[in-house]
């Protein structure tokens, strides 16, 4: 592929960072994954986002741990490229509200944008409709924050009750819910987007798709189907286009994963391509 295509504004809505030397990253386990086992920082990510046009992005946690926002929150405010964060908090205390008000006092707390929890890893697929959870989702909401489910496709119907439940938050889909586009099934993954997408408070990231396909041999063709999906599901102005760095290098380049996105996209108008590259993210997460 070549160089991608930039405009006057290009948003990533979704990368990491991490430093095995400060916290361990307990998910980067197996061979196929040896190549993560190294520290990845903005200094790592600056040049290669900015030599594509990237102008800001957002940082996401990656574990479960409640040390981990606070320096990303710090890192923002010492960056010129971070302008948000989505953080951790456990759901399932009943402080959450004083949790989420002592980050925002924290240096950087003004880029906390959003929550995530692993939901993927719980091993109730309906865990986010708990009464502790449901409880947590509320105050995040009343925090003016969104919430970003990193999620598995067998939870995608739990995702669309809290959706229900909560129409005050907006619900982020990240990878698309993880469809498993090296096999090339399409259902029933297909499905249950759909339902998800059909609840008006819910976005989906157009992220993590070159991780889900093949990691050697993709193609933008592998990963159209999926695409085509949530933009009908969804439309334009509920995607935003996130890189998934550094867990996109294990399948491909950081401005490959933007040429693709960019290709899979190209049959939409400016407006709509503004939408998905830029004014989505800037919308939900208030950047």
């Amino acid at each position: 592929m070549g160089a991608a295509v930039t405009g006057p504004s290009l948003v990533d809505a979704h990368h990491h960072v991490w430093d095995l030397s400060v916290r361990d990253q307990d998910w980067i386990t197996g061979e196929a994954l040896v190549p993560l086992r190294r520290n990845f920082s903005l200094a790592d990510l600056a040049p290669e986002a900015r030599s594509a046009g990237v102008t800001a992005t957002v940082l996401v946690q990656t574990v479960t741990e409640p040390e981990e926002t606070p320096e990303m929150l710090a890192l923002a405010a010492g960056s010129d490229l971070v302008a948000g964060v989505v953080g951790w908090v456990d759901l399932t205390r009943p402080d959450v509200a004083d949790t989420l008000a002592a980050l925002r006092e924290l240096p950087g707390g003004r880029h906390l944008v959003g929550i995530r929890h692993q939901v993927q890893s719980e091993p109730d697929p309906e865990w986010l409709l708990r009464p502790d959870v449901h409880r947590g989702l509320a105050a995040v909401a009343a925090a003016g924050l969104a919430y970003d489910l990193v999620v598995l496709p067998h939870h995608l119907p739990a995702c669309t009750k809290a959706a229900t439940r909560h129409p005050e938050l907006t619900f982020v889909l990240d990878h698309l819910g993880k469809p498993p586009i090296a096999s090339g099934a399409l259902e029933p993954w297909a499905s249950v987007v759909r339902s998800f997408a059909a609840r008006p408070n819910t976005v989906c990231k157009l992220s993590g798709m070159v991780t889900e396909a093949d990691h050697r041999t993709w193609t933008v063709d592998d990963l159209r189907p999926y695409t085509d999906t949530v933009l009908a599901a969804f439309g334009p102005e509920r995607l935003m286009f996130g890189s998934d760095w550094p867990v996109s290098t294990l399948a491909a380049r950081y401005v490959e994963v933007l040429d693709a996105a960019r290709l899979l996209t190209q049959d939409l108008d400016a407006e709509e391509r503004t939408a998905v590259f830029d004014g989505t993210t800037r919308r939900v997460y208030g950047i």
